[in-house]
């Protein structure tokens, strides 16, 4: 992925953007909020279950607090009762805490609160361990409610960031990375390649799989902040649009992996020789330098979202896979030429060229609408499936929208 800039180089409204330091702020807020309410409603001095359960409930994105806020308070209400029935039975010792997690891990399990069991005799545990008289119990579970409540309260009056720029900005960094890699494979065909280079260039086509990975990361919390999110109007275009995006690069990404191979056996082969004519040499470092500013233009597309922008991003898109066609069929001339005249290690070339075809094909304009049509298809039929009251809600607006049209 790209270089993170140092700290001291960082200003002030780049690191209050990082999904990292907006949590801290959120999380402290949402505990702090909570425990103000707690020491009004409670009777404990201190009730610090109130914003331990805030800090649990409080997520990045607004989306995965709905989804996630209700296992993770049934998790907590179930380790403080299980914590009530043992501080009313037995003291706090090695035995008796053995039994609080093995009974908080069964109930837990029982009780079906997914990946949060864990959470339940961690509760527990905490519960236990700042009290052990049952009249002052009832009072965690009072605390656990005040903090599950604040921290969805939060999460409604001060909605959480959409975190599609940073996204965005890590599938830019993908497509740029994968052009400087394209630019240096295609070197090599002009100028004196070692096994030894072609083979480092390998290991960097395969590294991105690493890269892709980080994105994914990052356009599953996008994805997550546009789901249910009332700042945005298009999240299921947004969503699609983007994911659609990594996936073609991450396709690229494998297809690149593939050229770079392809170099090196062909490096082997011809260690004692030149890899490529000058002539075709020059000709390969010009196609690839065009599918190389045709992968970033594709990434600036996919990531813009203003509709003039977009159309700038198009039209230089349509230019870069113009420009890489009318090189491809020089190249493919100049090689075919070659091969007739020495067909040495002809299915090398051959293999290069049909790689290339491939990168092309998958930022074709026309395969993008196509499939970027078939994947919004899809996720509408899998939503209206899953939630068929809101997806009949929505026709019947449309409907009432369309007949009010069609009256004027």
């Amino acid at each position: 992925m790209r270089d993170h800039p140092t700290s001291d180089s960082l200003s002030v409204a780049e690191l209050v953007r990082r999904p990292a330091v907006v949590q801290i702020f959120r999380s402290t807020a949402a505990a702090t909020l909570a425990y103000v309410a707690a020491l009004a409603l409670s009777s404990e001095p201190a009730p610090l279950t109130a914003p331990l359960t805030a800090l649990l409930v409080v997520q990045v994105t607004f989306y995965s607090t709905l989804t996630t806020g209700i296992r993770r308070v049934n998790s907590v209400v179930a380790g403080v009762l299980i914590a009530i029935g043992f501080s009313a039975l037995m003291g706090l010792s090695w035995w008796s805490l053995g039994l609080i997690i093995l009974a908080a891990l069964v109930v837990g399990r029982l009780v079906r609160v997914g990946e949060f069991v864990p959470e339940v005799a961690i509760s527990a545990m905490l519960v236990l361990g700042v009290t052990r008289v049952a009249s002052t119990a009832w009072d965690r579970v009072l605390e656990t409610l005040i903090g599950a409540v604040v921290g969805l309260l939060f999460n409604f009056v001060f909605v959480p960031p959409v975190w599609v720029g940073p996204a965005g900005e890590s599938i830019e960094d993908l497509a740029r990375r994968m052009r400087r890699l394209l630019l240096r494979i295609g070197e090599e065909p002009s100028s004196p390649t070692t096994v030894a280079r072609a083979a480092a260039r390998l290991h960097e086509a395969r590294r991105l799989d690493n890269d892709i990975a980080d994105v994914d990361a990052a356009l599953r919390q996008a994805e997550d902040s546009l789901r249910l999110n009332p700042r945005v109007k298009e999240g299921l275009l947004y969503r699609v649009v983007l994911r659609t995006g990594l996936d073609t690069l991450e396709i690229c990404a494998v297809v690149l992996r593939v050229v770079a191979r392809t170099m090196t056996d062909l490096a082997k082969a011809r260690r004692e020789e030149e890899l490529f004519p000058p002539e075709e040499g020059a000709a390969l470092e010009d196609l690839l330098s065009h599918v190389a500013d045709a992968l970033v233009s594709f990434a600036v597309l996919v990531t813009t979202e203003v509709s003039e922008s977009a159309d700038a991003a198009e039209a230089r898109l349509a230019g870069e896979l113009a420009a890489a066609a009318t090189a491809r069929e020089k190249a493919a001339r100049l090689l075919l030429d070659g091969v007739l005249r020495n067909p040495r290690h002809w299915q090398l070339k051959g293999a290069l060229l049909t790689e290339i075809d491939r990168i092309l094909d998958e930022l074709d304009m026309e395969h993008r609408t196509r499939r970027l049509m078939e994947e919004l298809d899809h996720a509408t039929r899998e939503q209206g499936e899953r939630y068929p009251r809101i997806a009949g809600l929505r026709r019947r607006n449309r409907d009432r929208r369309r007949g009010r049209a069609a009256a004027h």
